[in-house]
């Protein structure tokens, strides 16, 4: 069957889908996001998901210079020409990932594991093929072309006269960013990604071999480890190691033939500061795990242990102060936040926290100030929901509206916290946005009015008037306001006389049921 050809049919109703083939496989696909596009998306992406995996690493800047330099070695000899960019975050998780555009990032916690220079090579050139060969972009395609096949189906469905009903912290565009580092590809993805990576190793003047022992090493780790050091989370999510892809690497290797670099002294010398500095964040790591756990002197103790070996890594400071005000002192989480920040002034996590500690100690001004350099760092719920505290205080209804609004787009504590600050101080004025209404006789005739409360907040002092309108929709007759007794929790109802009596059918769908207001139950 021809794939382009089907697919285009599928969606003839976009004018965008283009055939072409894969720049680096040569194989025949469906293509309608542009390389432009490709890059922009890479573009607007990359510095919010470094953000949101743990910031560049400051304190050793000549590790993103050397994993820069064997990644531009290999991007020179790559199939396809992008503006290649390559970072090491501070992450203790094993894990690299490459966005559209071939912005390409490798967490510090992988370069541990790695045992040569063709080994970093291996990693590096795996992540260029996903970017080269457009795997994240067509993802994106994959995702459009299912909305446009459930959009076909729906207009389908609708002309036929079937009804059709469709039913974190970080906000907005922040979470496509963490969608494609956490994105799973395909196996036919990761055995092209093995072998086309391989191919540029060779080029590159390194040894293909290394990319076998890498996975040789990763499947050992699979089963000896299990989840142990977060492989299972991290880079073996999104990339599952296998005795196929083993099998698969040595046949590479054997057309490509041997020899190349290895680069094993190369590579421990270059990263002799990370290895020297591996135990502070060996009790860093000790520390938040005892954090998750709500064990605080042990998470401060492991904290200061870790200062102590490394006290320019401005994380270790952050997370003192997180102990701090997880055990609410604030003024003590202060001082730690500001040498944070000192250290690692372009990193969001210590403006949130500090923001948050500055707002509890009564410093808005301050907190303000920080929680919106971290918002412009990578926008979350917590720092919204903070602003929009202070917006709400300071009587700038409409910011702390729209502040609110946007953090209650998270699926969090915070953004529960502000979906209830938003309905609290839209509720006078919008009651019937959050309260549905119906009547309905019942098996005597009386007329029963059912309230229902869907906001997310629970709600008290609600009052409903029933009301008879003309054709015009105009009220011509009202009935006595209604009073439900008590509290009404979020997504439940309530059913209560509406004292009129019995009504014909003709006055039944003449009534409408008019909420008249109703405040969030403290």
């Amino acid at each position: 069957m021809d794939t382009c050809k089907f697919i285009s049919t599928l969606i003839v109703a976009t004018s965008l889908t283009a055939c072409g083939s894969n720049p680096v496989t040569g194989k025949k696909e469906i293509q309608f996001i542009s390389e432009n596009s490709e890059i922009k998306i890479g573009e607007q992406n990359y510095a919010p998901a470094r953000q949101a995996e743990g910031g560049e690493i400051t304190v050793m800047p000549e590790l993103t210079k050397y994993v820069n330099e064997v990644g531009q070695k290999l991007a020179a000899v790559a199939d396809r020409k992008l503006p290649y960019e390559f970072k090491v975050l501070n992450n203790s998780m094993p894990n690299a990932w490459a966005m559209p555009g071939g912005k390409i990032s490798i967490n510090r916690g992988l370069l541990t594991e790695l045992k040569s220079e063709a080994e970093l090579a291996a990693v590096l050139g795996h992540e260029i093929v996903h970017a080269a060969a457009r795997h994240g972009a067509k993802a994106q395609e994959r995702g459009t072309l299912l909305q446009g096949a459930l959009l076909a189906g729906q207009v389908g469905a609708a002309i036929g006269g079937v009804d059709q009903n469709v039913a974190g912290i970080a906000l907005a565009g922040a979470g496509v960013g963490a969608q494609m580092v956490q994105m799973k590809y395909g196996r036919e993805q990761e055995l092209d990604s093995d072998e086309y990576g391989m191919t540029y190793m060779k080029r590159a003047g390194y040894d293909p071999a290394g990319a076998i022992g890498l996975q040789e090493a990763f499947v050992r780790i699979s089963k000896e480890r299990g989840d142990k050091g977060g492989f299972l989370e991290g880079l073996f999510a999104s990339h599952p190691p296998s005795p196929e892809r083993v099998e698969k690497n040595k046949v590479t290797a054997a057309k490509l033939g041997a020899g190349g670099v290895i680069g094993e002294q190369q590579y421990r010398t270059r990263i002799a500061a990370l290895t020297k500095a591996q135990p502070a964040y060996d009790k860093y790591d000790a520390a938040t795990a005892a954090m998750r756990k709500k064990e605080y002197i042990n998470a401060k103790n492991a904290a200061n242990e870790a200062l102590s070996l490394l006290p320019q890594e401005g994380r270790f400071h952050e997370l003192l102060g997180e102990v701090e005000l997880a055990q609410k002192n604030p003024q003590a989480a202060v001082p730690h936040y500001e040498k944070a920040i000192q250290l690692n002034p372009n990193y969001f996590g210590a403006y949130l926290g500090g923001g948050i500690a500055q707002f509890q100690s009564g410093n808005k001004a301050k907190a303000q100030e920080w929680l919106k350099r971290s918002q412009d760092l990578l926008p979350t719920a917590p720092a919204a929901y903070y602003l929009g505290n202070i917006a709400r205080e300071r009587g700038d209804k409409a910011t702390a509206l729209q502040l609110y609004k946007a953090a209650a787009n998270s699926d969090s504590s915070y953004g529960k916290l502000a979906a209830k600050e938003f309905v609290e101080m839209d509720l006078s004025q919008n009651p019937a946005q959050y309260i549905a209404t119906g009547a309905q006789l019942d098996a005597a005739g009386n007329v029963i009015v059912a309230i229902q409360n869907r906001s997310p907040a629970p709600l008290t002092d609600i009052q409903v008037t029933p009301v008879l309108v003309d054709a015009g929709g105009r009220a011509v007759q009202s009935g006595a306001p209604l009073r439900v007794p008590g509290t009404l929790e979020p997504g439940k109802q309530v059913a209560i006389s509406a004292g009129l009596g019995t009504l014909s059918s003709a006055q039944l769908q003449a009534l409408r049921i008019r909420v008249d207001g109703a405040k969030v139950a403290q």
